[in-house]
């Protein structure tokens, strides 16, 4: 088994592509062992490596995030061996189904706009940050404006706000004249 490895725009956070399915839907991110144990056992044994912070779960990669004292070059062969023992064992990756999409209260008015809003995410937004090693989950749309949940590199990346700001809420904005702002959350569902 071979586990390629790609840089992101957070310089915290490193890409792990095993080459294999990941999570056959949706996305997960544990940013304790506590919250990953009896749910994921491979974020779990992640998060038992010495300076991990953060792991994101996605289709076909693993997004890590690292304590800014450690360095990649000193962890990152821990993280291949548990990635790949992990694989090759066929242990399970995730303990039940876990779907992370969040289902807010949605005014009959605001519909329409939510439907539009989330179309363009799922089609325009999330391939390009799934890219970047991260994903981007809608929360809510209230009067305007509409709330975000950055997971994975994109999660504390020195450049998620100009992403955020510049270009989600450009577009959306462009697309839905209705939506005035978009702000980022870090509210756990």
């Amino acid at each position: 088994m071979f586990i390629q490895t790609e840089a992101t725009p957070n310089p915290a956070t490193l890409k792990f592509l095993p080459g294999r399915t990941v999570m056959p839907h949706g996305t997960a991110e544990f940013r304790s062992i506590e919250e990953a144990i009896g749910s994921s056992p491979l974020a779990a044994a992640i998060l038992g490596v010495d300076g991990v912070t953060t792991v994101f779960l996605a289709r076909d990669f693993i997004s890590i995030s690292k304590r800014e004292d450690k360095n990649w070059y000193v962890i990152k062969p821990a993280l291949l061996g548990v990635i790949m023992e992990h694989f090759v064992a066929e242990k399970a990756i995730i303990s039940e189904d876990i779907d992370q999409s969040v289902t807010s209260h949605i005014k009959p008015e605001d519909q329409k706009v939510v439907s539009h809003i989330k179309e363009l995410l799922e089609t325009r937004v999330r391939p390009a940050v799934s890219m970047d090693g991260g994903d981007i989950i809608f929360h809510r749309y209230e009067n305007g404006v509409v709330t975000l949940t950055m997971h994975g590199a994109c999660s504390g990346c020195p450049s998620s706000t100009a992403t955020l700001k510049m270009g989600i809420e450009n577009m959306l904005r462009h697309y839905i004249p209705e939506v005035q702002e978009v702000r980022a959350t870090n509210e756990l569902y």
